[in-house]
């Protein structure tokens, strides 16, 4: 009898009782709570930066719904730069801003694949009138010419893979395939190329000092560029534990944010070098075309 009437009385409350509304609460705004130095040491950017970026990304993210709320725009991104400033686990950031590990993880990922689209736009080659601009502050370094870039390597911790891990290990080459109006600089793990200058690996004279001087001088740019991300995003250094694909995904995001940072005059950090666990590799050989630019470049630029 007394399980009849239970019947009963719930029966009664799932079908006359009126259900009571979701309440979802309001989140802090960390912009709003934090002074702008903290702003910039938890999240890599200064405050109008990030509302720059907040602008980027909102049309792509999703809106509420009667059924779900999902984190606002601005939240959504400062979760995910803590991420990458930080290299924190997901239940710390989720408890930093108050949400769930689950929609931490989501926001990074929605965010990181709207920024890695925009790769191209913030990196690339120097084109039109830049060229020029871009060799005159190379030069301006060391007094070495025509130079239009920097190459080299730096390695990214990753969670191992389940299935060929060797792939993801060790170095390679790569070799230009367009028109380059300008010369690279690498350093003597490269081969010397008519667009790629490596320094001598045994220099004869004065004149061959002076080219690998001013060659490592204006080329130690691009590891000072690597120190300063791994700086300013400390997932690059610390590891990301994650698959192979979306480490990518998180790498481009870097990079991406890295220049855009500099394209808004956002620079975070000194110049520093970085101090990686590159392996010395031999000296990769010279081509005739290389060997000929590099002795031109020396008698022309750099003979005593």
């Amino acid at each position: 009898m007394a399980d009849r009437q239970l019947d009963r009385y719930y029966r009664y409350r799932r079908f006359r009782l009126p259900r009571r509304p979701r309440v979802f609460t309001d989140r802090n705004n960390p912009l709003e709570i934090l002074d702008v130095e903290s702003v910039r040491k938890r999240y890599r950017f200064f405050p109008d930066s990030i509302m720059i970026l907040v602008g980027i990304v909102e049309p792509t993210i999703g809106t509420a719904t009667m059924r779900s709320n999902p984190l606002p725009p601005l939240l959504t991104v400062l979760c995910c730069l803590q991420f990458f400033a930080t290299g924190a686990h997901h239940i710390v950031i989720a408890q930093a801003h108050g949400v769930s590990r689950s929609a931490v993880g989501k926001a990074i990922h929605a965010v990181s694949v709207i920024l890695a689209g925009l790769l191209n736009r913030y990196v690339k080659f120097p084109t039109g009138l830049e060229i020029e601009s871009v060799k005159r502050k190379f030069y301006s370094v060391a007094g070495f010419p025509n130079v239009v870039g920097a190459v080299d390597g730096t390695h990214v911790k990753i969670q191992a893979p389940p299935d060929n891990e060797a792939d993801y290990k060790g170095l390679s080459f790569p070799e230009c395939t367009g028109q380059i109006d300008g010369l690279l600089l690498g350093d003597s793990g490269y081969p010397c190329r008519k667009y790629l200058m490596t320094p001598y690996a045994n220099p004869r004279n004065l004149s061959e000092e002076r080219f690998n001087t001013a060659l490592c001088r204006t080329r130690v740019l691009i590891e000072q560029t690597f120190g300063m991300l791994k700086r300013r995003f400390a997932v690059l250094k610390y590891g990301i534990r994650t698959t192979p694909d979306r480490a990518a995904v998180y790498v481009a995001s870097c990079a991406m944010l890295h220049n855009f940072g500099f394209e808004h005059g956002d620079v975070y950090g000194r110049q520093t070098y970085e101090d990686d666990d590159m392996p010395q590799v031999d000296n990769q050989g010279v081509d005739v075309n290389g060997r000929t630019q590099r002795d031109y470049i020396t008698q022309r630029h750099f003979a005593v």
